[in-house]
């Protein structure tokens, strides 16, 4: 089970980078995710509750502007498989990490691709690109604290 939520939080890393660090950062810090005595420790101090909070509240308002470059560059890319895979390994754990990396890497590709073409069908649908934003923008938000409540 763990393995899917890590997979699924990794699908969220590629919708929206910095949802999944803002969720489990909170997660953390309220005591659901149990990272304490591992390098992920940082993840529940109110410095991670409050950095990853902000960047990802900025992360969304700049989702909507028409300067935005792609998900799909490697700057953005790497950067959702990154975050992906930090989330697979914290969700895995410590005796899981390996596995827990790879599941969080393979989901934020998906997340990051799949994302994409669903969104840019959505944009088509709508005739616009903001409709399909604030639908991708709900999906992350929701998944990301649905996942972390099944955690508990």
């Amino acid at each position: 089970m763990i393995f899917v939520l890590g997979l699924l939080m990794g699908v969220v890393a590629g919708l929206r980078a910095m949802t999944p660090a803002a969720a489990l950062s909170w997660a953390a810090y309220l005591g659901i995710l149990k990272v304490s005595g591992t390098w992920l420790s940082f993840l529940g101090s109110i410095w991670a509750v409050a950095i990853f909070t902000v960047l990802a509240l900025g992360e969304l308002i700049t989702d909507q502007l028409p300067t935005t470059p792609s998900r799909k560059i490697p700057v953005q890319f790497s950067t959702r498989v990154v975050i992906g895979a930090i989330a697979g390994v914290a969700i895995a754990g410590p005796a899981n990490w390996i596995f827990g990396a790879l599941v969080g890497i393979v989901g934020a590709v998906i997340g990051t691709l799949g994302g994409a073409s669903m969104r840019g069908k959505l944009a088509a649908s709508f005739g616009q690109d903001r409709p399909a934003a604030v639908i991708e923008d709900a999906v992350a938000i929701i998944g990301a604290a649905l996942l972390v409540l099944a955690l508990k």
